[in-house]
């Protein structure tokens, strides 16, 4: 019988060791002090016009930058830009602290971090906070899925190891490493990425702390690589892996009990393909 993986009902608090309270009244703090500081300095600007020493926006040209001004003319824009930046670092430091960016795959990272950049922030504020990682909190158990579809569906069907139902005993990866003359050297990009986020899945299936990027898989193949020149092999708590003159990477889980967790993921996805389980 499938059931669903424990740890996904036993995350971490919404917003752990974090104090919204505090968060909020600083950043308003914050924003009232530049706005201050801004009035003040359009003080400054109109007296030193005044006695022949020009405007901020020519005193406080940056140099050898003919139209960069180190200030902005209008306050109003200025703090518009300014908030707006406080406001897209306090939200990427609270999805850090929540956990929620540790469920997530490249691609939904790729979405959140893009949406920070490009999209309508919402202003920092208690309400803001709270129903944004309320919805979140949600939908956590989903994010997380999610992640798993996407790296099951990343493989390739090339390989007869990798079974198109289900994570086998073993994968397959193409393009995982290179060589030349000199060795083998790892590839990265996207299959990094496919790589790193099976570790996270397993990491968090496991209920374990997930690496960050100095020290996640990619990062220990790669220096394993670099450092054992004629080595063509890698094992750690959850991989033995095994890398190709061709470019392929054969990988091999130790935890089959955490690939069947998977497995039970992919199967409340798509029912009936694991029947001959």
């Amino acid at each position: 019988m499938q059931t669903e993986p424990e740890v996904l009902t036993d995350h971490t608090e919404v917003i752990c060791s974090t104090s919204i309270e505090r968060v909020v009244s600083g950043r308003n703090v914050a924003c009232t002090q530049i706005t201050a500081l801004i009035n003040q300095l359009d003080e400054i600007s109109m007296l030193t016009n005044s006695i022949g020493g020009g405007t901020s926006m020519e005193w406080g040209m940056r140099p050898g930058h003919r139209y960069d001004c180190w200030f902005t003319e209008k306050a109003e824009t200025a703090m518009k830009a300014i908030t707006r930046n406080i406001d897209r670092s306090i939200w990427r430091d609270l999805m850090l602290k929540s956990g929620m960016l540790s469920l997530m795959d490249a691609q939904a990272r790729d979405q959140w971090n893009k949406s920070l950049d490009d999209g309508e922030l919402p202003e920092i504020s208690e309400n803001n906070i709270l129903s944004t990682f309320e919805q979140l909190h949600q939908s956590k158990s989903e994010v997380f899925e999610r992640g798993v579809i996407n790296v099951f569906k990343g493989l390739s069907w090339d390989y007869k190891t990798n079974r198109p139902c289900s994570f086998g005993k073993k994968i397959i990866i193409s393009n995982l490493v290179t060589h030349n003359r000199w060795g083998f050297s790892f590839t990265w990009g996207w299959r990094r990425d496919q790589l790193v986020d099976l570790e996270r899945m397993l990491m968090f299936l496991d209920g374990k702390p997930i690496p960050d990027n100095r020290a996640d898989i990619a990062r220990r193949l790669s220096d394993h690589i670099s450092e054992q020149k004629a080595s063509d092999r890698y094992e750690d708590e959850l991989f033995k892996i095994k890398y190709f003159q061709k470019g392929t990477g054969h990988i091999v889980f130790k935890r089959l009990d955490l690939v069947e967790k998977m497995n039970d993921i992919i199967a409340k996805y798509y029912p009936g393909m694991l029947a001959h389980r």
